[in-house]
């Protein structure tokens, strides 16, 4: 896996955001004057590690190839002696975790809630706003909305300072409300999806695999305030063997209730967290059992709805629907399995979370010639 937390040696008493550079250009001087106030530019490389100067260092990265994390954002933690890379340049999918709490304890979740929680939205702003040029930022938790006055501040401030910049915010959605109206208004919305999930059109359903009662009724209530704010919706809903007989219920719901959100996106599950350790029982085969996925899918897009297969195995899918499944597995988890070797797709195709079993569960899968 491409490493997202990296050593550093750093003289400091509190964490600090710098960008790395380096440099091709001969001399000190000027070097210096194409840094901006957090920028680092390399300055010398040794068996001991690389150092960088400037205005946000001197800092020493450790074990690891400078040209792998050149134009690097890092938020650097001297305590620890380590960093992590909030923005790797050369990746478009960069995501910050703004929050480990969650008031939801789904069965699938990856990142399981914990209770306490680090403040560090003005860091997440600094590094947000030295992304590359037309970049996405993910944003994820946890819960991030149970910081909305922090979030939506963030989002206004970089949106207002970089127009080439955009955001993907993963939340259950469970706490907008009208109060929020003005602060969202605020905020450039052609620039902001929100990724909610909704499970199932059956509140039961949908309650017991997110543990809230009322959640279900709160969600929809929700989603009406957005679509009056005239935000971009992205509707997630992860497979499951609880919700895969009712999918095309909810297509159906979600033509008929929903027609405004931008995007459905049915995706397969992750194999850690809660979801490594509710795998036997959710797992759904799609490999086998696709029928139920096609027909659904189909009724959506019929509507003029956009609707995708994210962390789907392009062999796991039949040919007329691997269109619809993009490679959606950030690069730094994505693997590939012995039974990839000689693929003809393996190089447009997701792949696997790292993580995945090697007795994966799918009962259909091999090379595509």
């Amino acid at each position: 896996m491409i490493p997202l937390r990296i050593k550093v040696e750093a003289n400091a008493d509190q964490p600090f955001v710098v960008r790395l550079r380096s440099f091709e250009a001969d001399g000190r001087e000027q070097k210096t004057e194409q840094l901006n106030p957090f920028d680092v530019a390399l300055e010398r490389v040794g068996p001991e590690g690389a150092d960088y100067v400037g205005e946000g260092g001197p800092i020493r990265i450790l074990g690891i190839d400078p040209a792998k994390v050149d134009g690097d954002v890092l938020l650097v933690n001297p305590w620890r002696g380590t960093a992590d890379r909030l923005i790797r340049s050369s990746s478009l999918h960069n995501t910050f975790l703004v929050t480990e709490r969650c008031d939801q304890v789904c069965l699938m979740c990856s990142q399981p809630p914990k209770k306490h929680h680090v403040d560090l939205f003005t860091y997440f702003e600094t590094a947000a706003l030295l992304a590359p040029e037309g970049a996405t930022i993910g944003i994820s938790g946890g819960e991030p909305t149970l910081f909305k006055a922090q979030l939506f501040e963030l989002l206004r401030r970089v949106l207002d300072a970089r127009a080439d910049l955009s955001f993907h915010v993963l939340t259950n959605g469970q706490h907008f409300e009208e109060g929020d109206w003005h602060a969202m208004n605020l905020i450039d919305r052609g620039r902001v999806v929100w990724g909610i999930p909704l499970y199932s059109r059956d509140p039961a359903v949908h309650d017991q695999i997110v543990g809230k009662e009322g959640a279900h009724t709160q969600l929809l209530k929700n989603l009406a305030l957005l679509c009056c704010l005239g935000a971009q919706v992205e509707l997630r809903t992860v497979l499951m063997h609880p919700n895969a007989d009712g999918l095309p219920s909810l297509a159906r719901f979600i033509t008929s209730r929903l027609p405004f959100i931008r995007t459905w996106a049915l995706m397969q599950m992750e194999n850690i967290g809660f979801g490594r350790m509710n795998w036997k029982d959710l797992f759904y085969d799609s490999s086998e059992g696709f029928d139920v996925v096609g027909r659904s899918l189909d009724l959506v897009r019929s509507r003029g709805i956009d609707a995708w297969l994210y962390n789907f195995p392009l062999c796991t899918v039949p040919e007329g629907y691997r269109h619809l499944a993009p490679a959606t597995i950030s690069d730094w988890k994505r693997a590939y399995r012995d039974e990839c070797d000689g693929c003809s797709l393996k190089a447009v195709c997701g792949g696997f979370f790292d993580w995945h079993p090697a007795n994966h569960g799918y009962s259909n899968l091999g090379a595509i010639q």
